[in-house]
């Protein structure tokens, strides 16, 4: 039996060794706050490059402080390593790995699946391993258990110990971040989401939500996105509606706020994108069906936000009609192809597709993003402009606008591109519109 009481003191004196799975956007964060909290940290990556990077401390993480991360290296804190076989030497192993979906749709599990085969190839007696990645509910006791089990030859609850916490990582986010963000935590057994949640209140300094199985903790995630998910496509719908009635959406949007109870403000755009809102729903959709059911309401809403960017398409080549351009052999300027403002991270942007949308209708397609000079999408490599300026603004038949940065001059903008399309309201406070529209 795992001996509760040496394990709190472990975390209390700080002798706790504590291992990261996975150093990307969650893993990385989570592993300097570790660190920072006095905890000797190991942080475990398949990628060569990301862990020389970290144990020469160079940070690759936007949501990471460049000192925080050279002070944790340099004072032996923390370490990075490509070797599973360390995880014989750490008491709390965290896996924060991602969570895709396949080409059809399908939640690829193979992330987890591989890193917890090699968590219970050397995973030693009395350790506690959680699963921070976002997952479909069933997880961590139906795939995770029996696999620890069975590489380690130990018994879950009596040897080792289980449990899920879901990440919460808002990239950009200048007031919440890993260590002032509320967690959950769900283990398998009592002692499990004690002990996990003990450790996490010594590193964070956020409220902790104990709950009562990691099912409950992975559904809520779930529930978190999907939520988000939802009634971003209700704004899409009703900007799509919005247009067809001759009726500005924003202005319908900032009216509708103005109620102090029952609203929540949320805005249309050209899609949705992230690591979480695009992928999470259709983890719950895909479980669903075991249970003989379909979720039409979260279908129906991927629907509508998979349709936004041939939704902008279309809307762009009506626009170039009016004056007489055709969308095959126009030449459009895109500004911003991060998934959301101020940020370098572009994973499921739907700036992307709409840009390979253009391209396949023909379009001769540029970029600008303050933040990505380059990005790579679907085998493909492509490169954007390196300044934005009122020479080269001119040259396009079309500016759209798919990420609302805060740094592009947009006054400028105005000024000297023929028309713009803004899906993202960001010019709302440009004087001069005649020249531009709205989403």
């Amino acid at each position: 039996m795992i001996n509760k009481e040496g394990f709190l003191h472990k975390i209390e004196s700080k002798d706790l060794v504590i291992g990261v799975i996975g150093l990307g956007y969650v893993g990385l964060p989570l592993a300097v706050e570790k660190a920072k909290a006095g905890y000797k940290t190991i942080g475990f990556d398949i990628q060569s490059e990301k862990v020389d990077m970290v144990n020469s401390g160079v940070n690759y993480i936007g949501d990471v402080v460049d000192s925080d991360l050279a002070l944790m290296i340099s004072s032996g804190k923390l370490s990075a390593t490509t070797d599973f076989s360390f995880v014989k030497d750490v008491d709390f192993v965290a896996i924060c790995v991602p969570t895709p979906l396949d080409e059809y749709q399908q939640p690829d599990i193979s992330y987890v699946r591989e890193s917890t085969k090699m968590v219970g190839k050397y995973l030693k007696a009395g350790s506690i391993v959680v699963l921070e990645s976002t997952t479909y509910p069933g997880t961590t006791e139906e795939l995770m258990k029996p696999l620890l089990e069975q590489e380690s030859g130990m018994k879950c609850g009596e040897d080792f110990y289980l449990a899920f916490s879901p990440e919460r990582v808002d990239p950009g986010n200048l007031i919440y971040n890993t260590k002032n963000t509320p967690k959950v935590v769900g283990g398998i057994g009592k002692d499990a989401t004690q002990l996990t949640a003990a450790v996490y209140r010594n590193v964070l300094v956020s409220d902790i939500l104990e709950v009562s199985s990691p099912k409950v903790a992975e559904m809520e995630k779930i529930l978190e996105n999907t939520y988000r998910n939802i009634n971003i496509a209700l704004a899409n719908e009703m900007a799509i509606i919005c247009e067809k009635m001759g009726i500005d959406v924003w202005e319908v949007i900032n009216a509708a706020k103005t109620k102090p109870y029952g609203f929540t403000a949320f805005y249309p755009g050209p899609g949705v994108g992230g690591h979480c809102i695009p992928l999470d729903p259709f983890y719950l959709t895909w479980k669903s069906r075991e249970f003989d059911y379909h979720t039409r309401l979260i279908e129906t809403a991927n629907e509508i936000n998979t349709y936004m960017p041939q939704y902008v398409v279309e809307r762009s080549a009506k626009i170039l009609n009016r004056f007489k351009k055709a969308l095959n052999g126009a030449k459009i300027l895109i500004l911003g192809v991060a998934y959301k403002q101020n940020i370098d991270d572009y994973r499921e942007s739907p700036a992307l597709r709409v840009i390979r949308q253009f391209e396949e209708s023909g379009a001769d397609i540029d970029y600008f993003d303050p933040y990505i000079f380059e990005y790579k999408y679907k085998g493909s490599e492509k490169s954007g402009l390196l300044e934005l300026t009122s020479d080269i603004i001119p040259m396009y038949d079309l500016v759209v606008i798919t990420t609302a940065h805060d740094i592009v001059n947009y006054d400028m903008v105005q000024q000297y591109a023929k028309m713009i399309f803004d899906t993202k309201n960001v010019m709302k406070n440009v004087k001069n519109r005649s020249n531009i529209e709205l989403l």
